[in-house]
């Protein structure tokens, strides 16, 4: 089930925006996994891939440089140095 909304931004530009299940996230304290529901949390990031997870098949892996998450009502953004959309 597809409900947690999901961004990833650079400061170029707005990378994803969408509905998803789950997205592991590499954290500098270790990778977390986001739900729909999840607690709010801020994160900064270390050079790692975020998993995007959807409701089926294999996740979809976008490698990512610095940065930062946070989980709030609204979902997860991801605002991340660099990301690499064409790995």
């Amino acid at each position: 089930m597809a409900d947690l909304h999901f961004e990833l931004v650079t400061p170029e530009r707005l990378i994803r925006s969408e509905e998803v299940r789950m997205v592991v996230v590499p954290g500098t304290e270790g990778d977390f996994g986001v739900l729909a529901g999840h607690a709010p949390y801020m994160s900064t990031l270390r050079n790692g891939e975020i998993a995007i997870y959807r409701d089926s098949g294999e996740p979809e892996r976008i490698p990512v440089e610095g940065g930062f998450a946070e989980v709030s009502e609204k979902g997860l953004t991801i605002l991340a140095e660099k990301a690499d959309i064409t790995a």
